[in-house]
């Protein structure tokens, strides 16, 4: 599968690799905050399996699938180990990678992750299998496959496998999340999809939560963006940009 990338900035430190959301592409995602990253360092942006300039292909969408792509991408541009950074499904994804691909991550920032279903609002995806296409039609996510997919009229079969995807969510067991070996920055909206206390929970699990002044600083971060959705987080750009440079620019 030829996947769709765009590379921004020439930095010389870790590449920061950014993965979008589902259905989304990297203009819904990150159009907003990718020229303030690529300012002091290497971009790049992927487009996953069926979503904006990438094809689609016979094979189911999955967080494993997605990250396997991700690796393989990385094995083509001759890069050993890259930051990446997550929204929604894609920091699944991210956290994939930091699970099941470690040497090849250096940090990650995880903005709207849950390790478990438990961690979303109950009964949030209750009705996720009545969404059809053309609920969609007029949104933003609908005008960028438009303006950018190969094939505009695969809107529906993208709208299907991911009911699917959100039909099966990947988990991870607790014991795999303390094991992390890349640092993280978690990133959360204060009204996301994703409850609060399951992002303190993580944040916990990587080591967070601690009384810094006696102890120092947790490698790991947390950061709630407040008055802020899960689908405003990509808005957030001028809040988002410096906690992410610095964090990256930590190690």
């Amino acid at each position: 599968m030829d996947i769709y990338h765009e590379e921004h900035g020439t930095g010389e430190g870790c590449p920061l690799v950014l993965i979008h959301g589902a259905l989304s592409g990297i203009g819904t995602s990150f159009g907003a905050i990718r020229p303030l990253l690529s300012k002091t360092r290497r971009v790049i942006a992927v487009e996953l399996q069926a979503h904006g300039r990438t094809p689609d292909i016979d094979r189911p969408l999955t967080v494993e699938h997605f990250a396997a792509d991700v690796v393989e991408l990385l094995d083509r541009l001759g890069i050993e180990r890259a930051d990446v950074f997550g929204w929604s499904m894609g920091a699944e994804v991210a956290l994939r990678l930091g699970t099941d691909h470690a040497d090849r991550v250096r940090r990650l920032v995880l903005a709207s992750v849950a390790f478990d279903i438990a961690g979303m609002h109950p009964g949030l995806l209750d009705g996720i299998q009545d969404l059809q296409p053309e609920h969609l039609h007029g949104s933003e996510f609908h005008e960028e496959y438009l303006r950018t997919a190969p094939d505009p009229a695969g809107w529906p079969g993208l709208v299907t496998k991911i009911k699917v995807l959100d039909a099966n969510l990947p988990r991870w067991t607790p014991e795999q999340i303390r094991s992390l070996a890349a640092p993280a920055l978690i990133v959360l909206a204060d009204s996301d999809i994703i409850q609060p206390e399951h992002a303190v929970r993580m944040f916990r699990l990587l080591g967070g939560a601690v009384p810094g002044d006696l102890t120092g600083l947790p490698a790991c971060r947390l950061a709630i963006l407040p008055g802020t959705t899960h689908t405003t987080i990509p808005q957030r750009a001028d809040w988002l940009a410096p906690m992410i440079d610095e964090f990256l620019d930590e190690g």
